[in-house]
Protein backbone atom coordinates (compact mmCIF):
# COMPACT_ATOMS: atom_id res chain seq x y z
CA UNK A 1 0.00 0.00 0.00
CA UNK A 2 3.01 2.37 0.86
CA UNK A 3 6.37 2.31 1.48
CA UNK A 4 6.17 5.28 4.34
CA UNK A 5 6.24 3.23 7.74
CA UNK A 6 3.15 4.08 9.58
CA UNK A 7 4.87 4.29 13.46
CA UNK A 8 7.16 7.24 12.72
CA UNK A 9 7.22 10.70 12.81
CA UNK A 10 9.22 12.82 9.93
CA UNK A 11 11.72 15.44 10.39
CA UNK A 12 13.02 17.06 7.30
CA UNK A 13 14.56 14.85 5.58
CA UNK A 14 12.72 11.43 6.69
CA UNK A 15 11.11 9.46 8.97
CA UNK A 16 12.28 8.28 12.49
CA UNK A 17 10.83 5.63 14.44
CA UNK A 18 9.29 6.81 17.75
CA UNK A 19 9.34 5.77 20.98
CA UNK A 20 6.31 6.49 22.37
CA UNK A 21 2.66 4.34 22.00
CA UNK A 22 0.85 3.06 18.59
CA UNK A 23 -2.27 3.89 17.57
CA UNK A 24 -4.56 1.82 15.47
CA UNK A 25 -6.79 3.42 12.89
CA UNK A 26 -9.94 1.82 11.36
CA UNK A 27 -11.49 2.98 8.27
CA UNK A 28 -14.61 4.36 9.39
CA UNK A 29 -16.68 2.93 6.22
CA UNK A 30 -15.75 -0.24 6.29
CA UNK A 31 -14.63 -0.55 10.27
CA UNK A 32 -11.97 -2.49 9.03
CA UNK A 33 -7.99 -1.84 10.16
CA UNK A 34 -6.12 0.81 8.10
CA UNK A 35 -3.15 0.99 9.94
CA UNK A 36 -1.07 1.95 12.73
CA UNK A 37 0.90 5.32 13.59
CA UNK A 38 3.17 6.14 16.91
CA UNK A 39 3.73 9.37 19.32
CA UNK A 40 7.46 10.25 20.44
CA UNK A 41 8.11 9.78 23.48
CA UNK A 42 8.11 13.46 25.87
CA UNK A 43 12.48 12.83 25.66
CA UNK A 44 12.10 12.32 21.69
CA UNK A 45 9.92 15.42 21.49
CA UNK A 46 12.17 17.75 23.27
CA UNK A 47 15.06 16.29 20.58
CA UNK A 48 12.65 17.01 18.01
CA UNK A 49 12.29 20.75 19.18
CA UNK A 50 16.10 21.13 19.79
CA UNK A 51 16.46 20.58 16.37
CA UNK A 52 13.86 22.42 14.58
CA UNK A 53 15.15 25.56 17.02
CA UNK A 54 19.14 25.50 15.34
CA UNK A 55 17.71 24.73 12.23
CA UNK A 56 15.19 27.89 12.25
CA UNK A 57 18.06 30.01 12.79
CA UNK A 58 19.84 29.34 9.47
CA UNK A 59 16.89 29.58 7.69
CA UNK A 60 15.76 33.27 9.54
CA UNK A 61 19.48 34.22 8.00
CA UNK A 62 18.55 33.18 4.62
CA UNK A 63 17.70 36.17 2.35
CA UNK A 64 13.76 35.85 1.20
CA UNK A 65 14.53 35.33 -2.10
CA UNK A 66 16.52 31.96 -1.69
CA UNK A 67 13.86 31.02 1.54
CA UNK A 68 10.72 32.00 -1.65
CA UNK A 69 12.74 29.45 -3.95
CA UNK A 70 13.14 26.77 -1.28
CA UNK A 71 9.32 27.02 -0.99
CA UNK A 72 8.68 27.15 -5.04
CA UNK A 73 10.79 23.59 -5.03
CA UNK A 74 8.00 22.42 -2.07
CA UNK A 75 5.34 23.43 -4.54
CA UNK A 76 7.01 22.37 -7.77
CA UNK A 77 7.26 18.21 -5.97
CA UNK A 78 3.59 18.76 -4.93
CA UNK A 79 3.16 19.58 -8.54
CA UNK A 80 4.47 16.59 -10.20
CA UNK A 81 3.77 13.93 -8.13
CA UNK A 82 0.65 11.34 -8.12
CA UNK A 83 -1.30 12.10 -4.86
CA UNK A 84 -3.61 8.66 -5.83
CA UNK A 85 -2.33 6.96 -2.96
CA UNK A 86 -2.13 9.76 -0.48
CA UNK A 87 -5.67 10.27 -1.51
CA UNK A 88 -7.00 7.08 -0.90
CA UNK A 89 -5.53 7.22 2.16
CA UNK A 90 -7.21 10.00 3.24
CA UNK A 91 -10.41 8.58 2.65
CA UNK A 92 -9.45 4.98 4.42
CA UNK A 93 -8.99 7.32 7.44
CA UNK A 94 -11.59 9.26 7.94
CA UNK A 95 -14.02 8.52 5.36
CA UNK A 96 -14.54 11.52 3.14
CA UNK A 97 -15.17 11.00 -0.57
CA UNK A 98 -12.23 10.33 -2.79
CA UNK A 99 -12.72 13.67 -4.83
CA UNK A 100 -13.15 15.67 -1.63
CA UNK A 101 -9.79 14.10 -0.28
CA UNK A 102 -7.78 14.40 -3.60
CA UNK A 103 -9.23 18.45 -4.32
CA UNK A 104 -7.76 19.40 -1.00
CA UNK A 105 -4.58 18.12 -1.80
CA UNK A 106 -4.82 20.11 -5.50
CA UNK A 107 -5.13 23.16 -3.26
CA UNK A 108 -1.39 22.82 -1.30
CA UNK A 109 0.70 23.71 -3.66
CA UNK A 110 -0.94 27.21 -4.49
CA UNK A 111 -0.50 28.17 -0.95
CA UNK A 112 3.01 27.60 -0.76
CA UNK A 113 3.83 29.68 -3.77
CA UNK A 114 1.11 32.66 -2.48
CA UNK A 115 3.15 32.95 0.60
CA UNK A 116 6.77 32.63 -1.13
CA UNK A 117 5.99 35.82 -3.39
CA UNK A 118 4.60 37.59 -0.22
CA UNK A 119 6.96 37.91 1.94
CA UNK A 120 9.57 38.65 -0.55
CA UNK A 121 6.79 41.24 -1.31
CA UNK A 122 5.87 42.62 1.91
CA UNK A 123 9.19 42.95 4.08
CA UNK A 124 8.58 46.19 5.77
CA UNK A 125 7.35 49.99 5.47
CA UNK A 126 8.57 53.28 5.72
CA UNK A 127 7.08 55.75 7.40
CA UNK A 128 6.85 59.20 7.11
CA UNK A 129 9.79 60.80 9.33
CA UNK A 130 9.10 62.94 12.37
CA UNK A 131 12.70 64.01 12.46
CA UNK A 132 14.93 65.70 9.71
CA UNK A 133 17.65 63.17 8.60
CA UNK A 134 16.63 60.17 10.27
CA UNK A 135 15.03 56.99 8.55
CA UNK A 136 12.20 55.52 10.30
CA UNK A 137 11.36 52.60 9.20
CA UNK A 138 9.18 48.78 10.29
CA UNK A 139 10.86 45.50 9.42
CA UNK A 140 9.51 42.26 11.02
CA UNK A 141 11.83 39.13 12.33
CA UNK A 142 10.31 35.70 12.99
CA UNK A 143 8.68 34.17 16.46
CA UNK A 144 11.06 31.28 16.01
CA UNK A 145 9.53 27.48 16.24
CA UNK A 146 5.50 27.61 15.42
CA UNK A 147 3.37 24.52 16.50
CA UNK A 148 0.44 23.56 14.06
CA UNK A 149 -2.78 21.75 15.58
CA UNK A 150 -5.00 20.47 12.74
CA UNK A 151 -8.04 18.58 12.64
CA UNK A 152 -9.01 15.63 10.86
CA UNK A 153 -11.64 16.78 7.74
CA UNK A 154 -9.14 18.88 6.36
CA UNK A 155 -5.63 16.98 7.54
CA UNK A 156 -3.20 18.48 5.25
CA UNK A 157 -4.35 21.81 3.81
CA UNK A 158 -5.43 23.34 7.20
CA UNK A 159 -1.94 22.79 8.33
CA UNK A 160 -0.61 23.78 5.59
CA UNK A 161 -2.23 26.99 5.13
CA UNK A 162 -0.70 28.53 8.46
CA UNK A 163 2.80 26.72 7.74
CA UNK A 164 3.56 27.66 4.78
CA UNK A 165 3.04 31.14 6.45
CA UNK A 166 5.16 30.74 9.10
CA UNK A 167 8.11 29.25 6.98
CA UNK A 168 7.82 32.04 4.82
CA UNK A 169 7.91 34.25 7.58
CA UNK A 170 11.44 32.74 8.68
CA UNK A 171 10.23 30.18 11.55
CA UNK A 172 10.37 26.30 11.45
CA UNK A 173 7.25 24.47 12.04
CA UNK A 174 5.99 21.44 14.14
CA UNK A 175 3.02 20.21 12.93
CA UNK A 176 0.78 17.80 15.30
CA UNK A 177 -1.17 15.72 12.88
CA UNK A 178 -4.64 14.97 13.77
CA UNK A 179 -5.19 11.15 14.92
CA UNK A 180 -7.74 10.29 12.84
CA UNK A 181 -5.38 11.84 9.47
CA UNK A 182 -1.70 11.27 10.96
CA UNK A 183 -0.82 8.29 8.16
CA UNK A 184 -1.61 10.42 5.02
CA UNK A 185 0.19 13.59 7.05
CA UNK A 186 2.84 11.54 7.48
CA UNK A 187 3.05 10.21 3.44
CA UNK A 188 2.66 13.87 2.26
CA UNK A 189 5.43 14.93 4.54
CA UNK A 190 8.18 13.98 2.06
CA UNK A 191 7.17 16.85 -0.08
CA UNK A 192 9.29 19.03 2.34
CA UNK A 193 12.56 17.53 1.75
CA UNK A 194 13.64 20.04 0.14
CA UNK A 195 13.69 21.98 2.94
CA UNK A 196 16.42 22.42 4.70
CA UNK A 197 17.04 19.15 7.49
CA UNK A 198 15.30 19.60 10.65
CA UNK A 199 13.01 22.42 9.76
CA UNK A 200 9.88 21.28 9.62
CA UNK A 201 8.68 18.32 11.82
CA UNK A 202 5.21 16.00 12.12
CA UNK A 203 4.44 14.20 14.92
CA UNK A 204 1.37 12.28 15.90
CA UNK A 205 -0.37 11.93 18.45
CA UNK A 206 -3.47 13.28 20.78
CA UNK A 207 -4.29 15.69 23.40
CA UNK A 208 -0.51 15.00 25.59
CA UNK A 209 1.45 15.88 23.01
CA UNK A 210 -0.18 19.20 22.09
CA UNK A 211 -0.02 20.44 25.96
CA UNK A 212 3.66 19.13 25.30
CA UNK A 213 4.37 21.27 22.65
CA UNK A 214 2.80 24.31 24.04
CA UNK A 215 4.31 24.80 27.08
CA UNK A 216 8.09 23.90 25.72
CA UNK A 217 9.75 26.76 26.10
CA UNK A 218 11.26 25.89 22.59
CA UNK A 219 7.77 27.14 20.79
CA UNK A 220 6.83 30.37 20.01
CA UNK A 221 3.69 30.63 18.38
CA UNK A 222 0.45 28.61 18.00
CA UNK A 223 -1.63 27.91 15.00
CA UNK A 224 -5.09 25.65 15.88
CA UNK A 225 -7.67 24.09 13.97
CA UNK A 226 -11.04 22.59 15.89
CA UNK A 227 -13.83 23.03 17.91
CA UNK A 228 -14.72 26.03 20.20
CA UNK A 229 -14.37 24.76 23.47
CA UNK A 230 -10.85 23.38 22.85
CA UNK A 231 -9.71 26.41 21.28
CA UNK A 232 -10.37 27.99 23.95
CA UNK A 233 -8.73 26.04 26.30
CA UNK A 234 -5.45 26.38 23.67
CA UNK A 235 -5.54 30.17 23.76
CA UNK A 236 -5.34 30.37 27.86
CA UNK A 237 -2.42 27.39 27.58
CA UNK A 238 -0.77 29.75 25.13
CA UNK A 239 -1.54 32.94 26.76
CA UNK A 240 -0.15 31.57 30.18
CA UNK A 241 3.65 31.55 27.96
CA UNK A 242 2.80 34.95 26.04
CA UNK A 243 2.71 32.98 23.29
CA UNK A 244 0.50 34.42 20.45
CA UNK A 245 -1.93 31.76 18.37
CA UNK A 246 -4.22 31.75 15.48
CA UNK A 247 -7.15 29.99 16.87
CA UNK A 248 -10.08 28.83 14.55
CA UNK A 249 -12.52 27.06 16.64
CA UNK A 250 -15.68 26.06 14.10
CA UNK A 251 -18.86 27.33 13.79
CA UNK A 252 -22.50 27.04 13.65
CA UNK A 253 -23.08 29.45 10.13
CA UNK A 254 -26.01 30.84 9.17
CA UNK A 255 -27.42 31.09 5.87
CA UNK A 256 -30.09 33.38 4.25
CA UNK A 257 -32.40 32.83 1.58
CA UNK A 258 -34.21 35.95 0.58
CA UNK A 259 -37.34 36.36 -1.27
CA UNK A 260 -35.37 37.65 -4.01
CA UNK A 261 -33.43 34.78 -4.53
CA UNK A 262 -33.14 32.20 -7.53
CA UNK A 263 -34.56 29.00 -5.79
CA UNK A 264 -32.97 26.34 -8.05
CA UNK A 265 -29.52 27.95 -7.18
CA UNK A 266 -29.97 28.83 -3.52
CA UNK A 267 -31.35 25.51 -3.23
CA UNK A 268 -28.55 23.73 -5.09
CA UNK A 269 -25.75 25.47 -2.82
CA UNK A 270 -27.89 24.82 0.07
CA UNK A 271 -27.50 21.39 -0.33
CA UNK A 272 -23.88 21.59 -1.52
CA UNK A 273 -22.99 23.85 1.66
CA UNK A 274 -24.42 21.68 4.01
CA UNK A 275 -23.52 18.47 2.94
CA UNK A 276 -19.67 18.84 1.82
CA UNK A 277 -18.19 15.74 3.39
CA UNK A 278 -20.75 14.62 5.48
CA UNK A 279 -21.36 18.16 6.81
CA UNK A 280 -17.65 18.04 8.66
CA UNK A 281 -17.00 21.54 7.61
CA UNK A 282 -16.19 24.05 10.26
CA UNK A 283 -18.05 26.49 7.45
CA UNK A 284 -21.18 23.98 6.50
CA UNK A 285 -24.24 26.04 6.21
CA UNK A 286 -26.20 24.37 9.68
CA UNK A 287 -28.76 27.01 9.83
CA UNK A 288 -31.15 28.26 6.58
CA UNK A 289 -33.09 30.95 7.14
CA UNK A 290 -36.27 31.24 4.50
CA UNK A 291 -38.36 34.09 3.90
CA UNK A 292 -42.00 33.19 4.66
CA UNK A 293 -42.80 33.84 0.80
CA UNK A 294 -40.42 31.45 -0.51
CA UNK A 295 -39.96 29.18 2.50
CA UNK A 296 -42.34 26.10 1.28
CA UNK A 297 -40.58 25.95 -2.26
CA UNK A 298 -37.22 26.05 -1.47
CA UNK A 299 -37.47 23.50 1.01
CA UNK A 300 -39.29 21.25 -1.58
CA UNK A 301 -36.27 22.40 -3.83
CA UNK A 302 -33.72 21.37 -1.21
CA UNK A 303 -35.48 17.61 -0.50
CA UNK A 304 -35.58 17.02 -3.91
CA UNK A 305 -31.88 17.72 -4.66
CA UNK A 306 -31.04 15.75 -1.26
CA UNK A 307 -32.77 13.11 -2.80
CA UNK A 308 -29.88 12.66 -5.17
CA UNK A 309 -27.04 12.29 -3.19
CA UNK A 310 -25.44 8.95 -2.62
CA UNK A 311 -24.22 7.84 0.68
CA UNK A 312 -21.11 5.34 0.81
CA UNK A 313 -17.67 4.67 0.79
CA UNK A 314 -15.60 7.32 -0.32
CA UNK A 315 -13.84 5.00 -2.59
CA UNK A 316 -17.01 3.89 -4.10
CA UNK A 317 -19.61 6.54 -6.22
CA UNK A 318 -20.88 8.63 -2.91
CA UNK A 319 -21.14 12.17 -2.12
CA UNK A 320 -21.68 11.36 1.43
CA UNK A 321 -19.35 9.18 3.13
CA UNK A 322 -19.32 8.03 6.66
CA UNK A 323 -18.84 9.97 9.77
CA UNK A 324 -15.16 9.79 11.81
CA UNK A 325 -16.12 7.74 14.01
CA UNK A 326 -19.15 6.42 16.21
CA UNK A 327 -18.95 8.63 18.62
CA UNK A 328 -19.58 11.49 16.24
CA UNK A 329 -22.12 9.50 14.66
CA UNK A 330 -23.68 8.85 18.11
CA UNK A 331 -23.57 12.99 18.86
CA UNK A 332 -25.37 13.61 15.45
CA UNK A 333 -28.33 11.37 16.02
CA UNK A 334 -28.80 12.85 19.32
CA UNK A 335 -29.36 16.12 17.87
CA UNK A 336 -31.71 14.86 15.48
CA UNK A 337 -33.93 12.95 17.97
CA UNK A 338 -33.68 15.84 20.42
CA UNK A 339 -35.20 18.33 17.91
CA UNK A 340 -38.05 15.75 16.20
CA UNK A 341 -38.72 15.14 20.23
CA UNK A 342 -38.94 19.18 21.04
CA UNK A 343 -41.50 19.35 17.68
CA UNK A 344 -39.36 19.85 14.83
CA UNK A 345 -40.11 18.53 11.48
CA UNK A 346 -37.53 15.66 9.70
CA UNK A 347 -37.94 16.34 6.20
CA UNK A 348 -35.97 13.75 4.85
CA UNK A 349 -33.20 11.68 5.81
CA UNK A 350 -33.14 11.06 10.04
CA UNK A 351 -31.04 8.05 10.93
CA UNK A 352 -28.84 5.48 9.32
CA UNK A 353 -29.32 4.19 6.09
CA UNK A 354 -30.67 0.92 5.31
CA UNK A 355 -28.16 0.10 2.72
CA UNK A 356 -25.60 0.87 4.99
CA UNK A 357 -25.30 -1.35 8.13
CA UNK A 358 -21.46 -1.35 8.66
CA UNK A 359 -19.95 1.82 9.26
CA UNK A 360 -20.46 5.64 10.70
CA UNK A 361 -23.08 6.89 7.93
CA UNK A 362 -25.68 9.50 8.86
CA UNK A 363 -28.67 10.21 5.76
CA UNK A 364 -28.15 13.54 4.51
CA UNK A 365 -30.98 15.08 7.07
CA UNK A 366 -33.15 18.13 6.53
CA UNK A 367 -35.11 19.65 10.18
CA UNK A 368 -37.94 22.19 9.39
CA UNK A 369 -39.56 23.41 12.25
CA UNK A 370 -36.37 24.23 14.34
CA UNK A 371 -36.52 26.58 17.31
CA UNK A 372 -34.14 28.49 19.45
CA UNK A 373 -34.01 26.13 22.54
CA UNK A 374 -33.44 23.27 20.02
CA UNK A 375 -29.84 22.13 20.46
CA UNK A 376 -29.61 21.79 16.43
CA UNK A 377 -29.84 26.02 16.15
CA UNK A 378 -26.71 27.01 18.30
CA UNK A 379 -24.38 23.68 18.45
CA UNK A 380 -21.94 22.55 15.40
CA UNK A 381 -23.28 19.43 14.54
CA UNK A 382 -20.63 18.58 12.20
CA UNK A 383 -22.46 16.11 10.50
CA UNK A 384 -25.24 16.03 7.43
CA UNK A 385 -27.88 17.88 8.93
CA UNK A 386 -29.39 20.80 7.95
CA UNK A 387 -32.00 23.42 10.28
CA UNK A 388 -34.56 25.51 7.95
CA UNK A 389 -36.06 27.95 10.20
CA UNK A 390 -39.04 30.02 8.63
CA UNK A 391 -38.95 33.45 9.12
CA UNK A 392 -40.99 36.92 8.17
CA UNK A 393 -38.68 39.06 6.87
CA UNK A 394 -34.98 39.61 5.52
CA UNK A 395 -34.20 41.54 8.76
CA UNK A 396 -35.59 38.75 11.13
CA UNK A 397 -33.30 36.61 9.39
CA UNK A 398 -30.00 38.85 10.34
CA UNK A 399 -31.34 38.90 13.62
CA UNK A 400 -32.13 35.54 13.98
CA UNK A 401 -28.71 34.53 12.14
CA UNK A 402 -26.33 36.73 14.25
CA UNK A 403 -27.85 35.33 17.38
CA UNK A 404 -25.45 32.85 18.36
CA UNK A 405 -21.85 32.42 20.02
CA UNK A 406 -20.20 31.62 16.75
CA UNK A 407 -19.21 34.09 14.09
CA UNK A 408 -16.81 32.20 11.61
CA UNK A 409 -19.02 32.60 8.27
CA UNK A 410 -22.51 33.31 6.89
CA UNK A 411 -23.71 33.26 3.40
CA UNK A 412 -27.18 34.59 1.43
CA UNK A 413 -28.39 34.06 -1.27
CA UNK A 414 -30.41 36.96 -2.64
CA UNK A 415 -30.75 38.93 -6.23
CA UNK A 416 -31.15 42.39 -4.18
CA UNK A 417 -27.55 44.04 -4.49
CA UNK A 418 -29.35 46.26 -1.92
CA UNK A 419 -29.57 42.74 0.59
CA UNK A 420 -26.42 42.00 -0.52
CA UNK A 421 -24.70 45.10 1.09
CA UNK A 422 -26.87 44.85 4.00
CA UNK A 423 -26.09 41.30 4.55
CA UNK A 424 -22.05 42.08 4.61
CA UNK A 425 -22.32 44.83 6.67
CA UNK A 426 -24.60 42.85 9.22
CA UNK A 427 -23.01 39.98 9.18
CA UNK A 428 -21.78 39.06 12.49
CA UNK A 429 -19.29 36.66 10.56
CA UNK A 430 -15.09 36.82 9.77
CA UNK A 431 -16.40 35.74 5.97
CA UNK A 432 -19.47 36.49 4.14
CA UNK A 433 -20.51 34.65 1.08
CA UNK A 434 -22.85 35.91 -1.47
CA UNK A 435 -24.62 33.93 -4.12
CA UNK A 436 -21.47 31.21 -4.25
CA UNK A 437 -20.70 29.52 -0.50
CA UNK A 438 -17.86 28.04 1.16
CA UNK A 439 -14.97 29.63 -1.62
CA UNK A 440 -11.60 30.79 -0.37
CA UNK A 441 -8.74 32.40 -1.06
CA UNK A 442 -5.15 32.17 -0.37
CA UNK A 443 -4.82 36.38 -0.46
CA UNK A 444 -7.72 36.57 1.67
CA UNK A 445 -8.16 36.15 5.67
CA UNK A 446 -9.91 32.75 6.69
CA UNK A 447 -11.06 32.67 10.59
CA UNK A 448 -13.94 33.91 12.76
CA UNK A 449 -15.61 36.06 15.20
CA UNK A 450 -16.87 35.80 18.51
CA UNK A 451 -16.33 31.54 20.04
CA UNK A 452 -15.25 30.95 16.13
CA UNK A 453 -11.70 32.01 17.12
CA UNK A 454 -9.09 34.42 17.07
CA UNK A 455 -6.69 35.92 14.27
CA UNK A 456 -6.88 34.66 10.70
CA UNK A 457 -5.09 32.21 8.46
CA UNK A 458 -4.51 33.62 4.70
CA UNK A 459 -3.87 36.57 3.03
CA UNK A 460 -1.32 39.26 4.61
CA UNK A 461 -2.91 38.44 7.85
CA UNK A 462 -2.12 35.09 7.68
CA UNK A 463 1.67 36.24 7.02
CA UNK A 464 1.39 38.84 9.83
CA UNK A 465 0.37 36.09 12.30
CA UNK A 466 3.71 34.26 12.23
CA UNK A 467 6.33 37.50 12.53
CA UNK A 468 7.04 40.50 14.73
CA UNK A 469 7.18 44.18 13.62
CA UNK A 470 9.97 46.04 14.40
CA UNK A 471 10.46 49.56 14.55
CA UNK A 472 13.80 51.19 13.44
CA UNK A 473 14.76 54.65 13.70
CA UNK A 474 18.30 55.25 11.91
CA UNK A 475 20.26 57.97 12.03
CA UNK A 476 22.86 58.07 9.70
CA UNK A 477 25.06 60.50 11.21
CA UNK A 478 24.92 60.50 14.92
CA UNK A 479 24.85 64.29 16.38
CA UNK A 480 23.30 66.03 19.73
CA UNK A 481 19.10 66.10 20.11
CA UNK A 482 18.19 69.44 22.06
CA UNK A 483 16.44 67.15 24.66
CA UNK A 484 18.85 64.78 25.95
CA UNK A 485 19.77 65.22 29.65
CA UNK A 486 20.86 67.74 31.37
CA UNK A 487 17.81 69.35 30.29
CA UNK A 488 18.07 73.24 30.59
CA UNK A 489 17.04 75.01 33.31
CA UNK A 490 14.28 76.69 32.20
CA UNK A 491 12.62 73.52 31.69
CA UNK A 492 11.91 73.39 35.57
CA UNK A 493 9.71 75.00 37.87
CA UNK A 494 11.04 76.86 41.16
CA UNK A 495 10.24 76.03 44.50
CA UNK A 496 6.81 78.63 44.43
CA UNK A 497 5.63 76.17 41.34
CA UNK A 498 7.06 79.00 39.12
CA UNK A 499 8.74 78.59 35.62
CA UNK A 500 12.47 79.40 35.70
CA UNK A 501 13.37 82.53 33.53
Amino acid sequence: MTDTPSPCYYLAPGYVATQGPLHDVQDPATLEPVGQYGEPSPDQLETILDRVNVAQKKWAAMDCKTRAGLLHRVADAMEQADMTEIAVMMTREIGKPYPEAIGEIANIAPVFRYFAEMARDDAGRIAGTIQPGSFQFQTYTPYGVSVHIVPYNFPLILGCWTMAASLAAGNGVVLKAAPAGTICTLMFMKFFDALPADLIACVGGGAEIGRQLIDSPKTHAIAFTGSAEVGRQIAMQAAAHMKPCVIEGGGSDPMIVSRHADIPVAAAGAVTTAYLQSGQVCTSAERIYVEDAVHDAFVARMVENTRQLRVGNGLGVAEIGPLVSSAARDRVLGWIDSARAKGATIAIGGGIPADQPKGWFVEPTIVTGVTADMGLHDTEIFGPVVSIIRVASFEEALTQANDSRFGLGASVFTSDLAEAHRAIDAFQAGMVWVNNPLVDNDALPFGGMKSSGLGRALGRAGLDAFRQPKMVILDPVAKMADWWYPYPDDWFLDAGGRKHV
